[in-house]
């Protein structure tokens, strides 16, 4: 097949390899879906034969979800194969699981291990983690450092069955005092579950002030030239923010997680329909509200891979000064998108919009238009969509475009310019209720 890589976003995520009938044939997870997905359409050496010859040949399509990270990606990848069971996956997936941070807590000791496997047997799970050897450095230096010195050895004992006296006698921890040998009774058990609460606290809760007091004690070492110091200091760094990784598995049940998948093919057929190089996952939309004339405001709501983005909602009051009679739609429009313009423009490139879409027909995209050329930021499209008839005006273009009202990338189209036509009624309707009270 044909493949355009750059329909594929450079983000952590999930991608789904289906046939011409729609059947997933492999579900995989990437840190950077496109550069994962571009691996298996390479060529070996200069032979012709494909890397997987079996799967590639019979993909038609390539859906994907973008996640918050490596660990979400992970998870979701694991509920899709159960969902699905693509028949690739059994064939080409290796049978490796990812490592959990494991706190027994339902002994009266608790020990600190990891493992691939969770059960249900009482004990705390952490992860999984994608990554192992920052977790194992992690785990090393929180024992060598005796923030976290729960004992490590593998015997089972407990305030109502001691540990033999032979054992304890045979332990190099013990007797290199690397542990605190509850065994022994060389501390009590209420400070040694204090440990294990901590233990608890720390895999729970905020790494922030932890990962700063790591950060200063790597550039303190550095400093008198311990380099090795600050190496364990940098490792265990990196794998506190590994941990620190989101997981939002909740995003992506049921009929939210066919939304997701929904999103990216209507993002695919926006992009393609504007002939764009690369995805167009970050959208904003523009539109103004007034009551003959009255309390004349904009609004801009934002879309990122298809969801709404509420951080990146914005409203303006007007400041153009209003005709006569009534406002000036063409001229407000103008404003709103040229002070929107002066808030991109104090971003970097990667983090501006791909697109902006203004509510309305030519006029009021000639005007947007006129606002993105003063402000030279090139690098964004603009398109409006005229609502009686749902026509998307593009530039350049002399005609219209008409979409099929099933179509993935009017779908979209349409739903921002609903939200942002709702937002700026609402703001409208605001200020007008606020006058009344004055």
């Amino acid at each position: 097949m044909e493949l355009n890589l750059n329909m594929l976003p450079q983000k952590p995520g999930v991608y789904i390899m289906r046939d011409r009938a729609g059947v997933a044939l492999y579900i995989g997870k990437a840190v950077n879906i496109r550069a994962r997905v571009g691996q298996y359409f390479q060529r070996e050496g200069g032979d012709g034969r494909w890397q997987i010859p079996a799967l590639v040949p019979l993909v038609d399509k390539i859906d994907f979800v973008v996640a918050a990270s490596e660990r979400d990606a992970l998870i979701l990848e694991d509920k899709l194969i159960k969902q699905y069971q693509p028949f690739f996956n059994s064939m080409l997936k290796d049978a490796k699981t990812y490592p959990y941070i494991r706190l027994s807590m339902q002994e009266d000791y608790p020990r600190l291990t990891m493992t691939r496997r969770p059960q249900k047997d009482g004990a705390l799970y952490y992860g999984p983690y994608p990554r192992v050897a920052p977790i194992k450095n992690m785990l090393e230096m929180l024992w060598k450092n005796k923030y976290l010195p729960l004992r490590p050895c593998k015997w089972a004992f407990s305030r109502a069955k001691p540990l033999a006296q032979k054992r304890i006698s045979g332990c190099i921890y013990y007797h290199l005092n690397q542990c605190p040998a509850p065994c022994a009774g060389k501390i009590s058990y209420k400070a040694y579950r204090a440990l294990a609460a901590r233990a608890k606290i720390f895999f729970d809760g905020d790494y922030k002030t932890f990962a700063a007091d790591t950060a200063a004690a790597m550039r303190a070492a550095a400093k008198v030239m311990d380099y090795e110091t600050a190496a364990l200091q940098r490792d265990f760094l990196a794998a506190i923010e590994h941990m620190k990784e989101r997981i939002k598995v909740s995003e992506y049940k049921g009929e939210k997680l066919q939304n997701k998948i929904a999103a990216a093919e209507k993002l695919k057929a926006l992009s393609a329909l504007l002939g764009s190089q690369k995805i167009i996952r970050h959208i904003e939309a523009f539109d103004n509200s007034h009551l003959y004339g009255k309390h004349p405001v904009g609004a801009m709501v934002c879309f990122v891979d298809g969801d709404k983005y509420k951080a990146h909602y914005r409203r303006f009051k007007i400041r153009t000064p209003a005709p006569a009679k009534g406002a000036d739609d063409f001229a407000m429009m103008r404003e709103i998108v040229s002070r929107r313009l002066a808030q991109t423009a104090q971003l970097p490139p990667e983090n501006r919009p791909d697109l902006f879409v203004i509510d309305g027909g030519p006029m009021q995209l000639d005007f947007a238009l006129k606002a993105l050329n003063a402000c030279g930021q090139q690098d964004i499209k603009v398109i409006s969509l005229a609502k009686r008839e749902e026509e998307i005006f593009i530039p350049g273009r002399k005609e219209s475009v008409k979409l099929e009202k099933n179509n993935p990338a009017l779908l979209l189209l349409m739903q921002i310019r609903d939200e942002v036509h709702r937002f700026a009624i609402t703001y409208n309707r605001l200020l007008r209720s606020k006058s009344l009270l004055k």
